[in-house]
């Protein structure tokens, strides 16, 4: 095979799968702004097909319903660091490639989120999750089943089962908890933007080796 040929970028979407991710994007764009300025419960999908101008039917082509656009940019985000995490280097330390693959994320996260929205927008969503009952749920139901990816990724690069060793769960586990605790500091600040989260990421995630390790106890 010529190597040009293998060289040859992938060609563009053609006008239809452009049409297609324009009104995919205006639905999510248009919902958001909705969830965050009205209230999640407080809108139906009706009002989001009206205010995108298209019809319902239209919505649910690109949306089972209300609840996969309001998480639809959060699941971008996840599959970020996913992706960051698969390309560490293989000698970093388990926890140590996670931090890293987060810390990355967050430094990478704003070319990929507004591909789709702005920034500011999926920053307002974020804490609407967190201060919307319903949605927190699905949030932390989401968030146990990235946790077992994660696990099972972190098996896949060590070696190990994750079937019989526990470590890839339990570090997981640990740094899922640690993130829980960061989402829930910073979304209740006074400073939400992309740089305050980064910031409150890496400083809590400093903060495991002492807490598990050491005495809490002022002198």
């Amino acid at each position: 095979m010529d190597t040009a040929e293998i060289a040859r970028p992938a060609p563009r979407p053609g006008l239809r799968e452009r049409k297609k991710r324009r009104t995919r994007d205006t639905l999510l764009r248009t919902a958001l702004e909705l969830f965050t300025t009205q209230g999640y419960e407080r809108t139906t999908v009706d009002e989001i097909a009206e205010a995108a101008e298209v019809s319902q039917r239209t919505f649910f082509r690109y949306f089972p319903g209300k609840e996969e656009a309001a998480f639809a940019v959060q699941a971008l985000a996840e599959e970020h660091f996913l992706a960051a995490l698969r390309s560490r280097p293989p000698h970093e330390a388990p926890m140590e490639a996670l931090r890293r693959a987060v810390l990355e994320g967050w430094d990478t996260l704003r070319e990929a989120v507004e591909s789709v929205v702005p920034v500011e927008l999926y920053l307002r969503m974020y804490r609407l999750i967190e201060s919307t009952p319903v949605l927190l749920a699905a949030h932390l139901r989401r968030s146990a089943e990235i946790e077992e990816r994660l696990a099972r990724l972190l098996a896949e690069r060590e070696g190990v089962d994750v079937a019989t060793d526990p470590r890839p769960r339990l570090a997981v586990a640990v740094f899922g908890g640690v993130m829980r605790v960061t989402e829930r500091q910073w979304s209740t600040g006074e400073d939400f933007s992309l740089a305050a989260i980064r910031t409150l990421t890496a400083a809590y995630l400093d903060q495991v080796g002492p807490a598990l390790t050491g005495h809490w106890r002022a002198d």
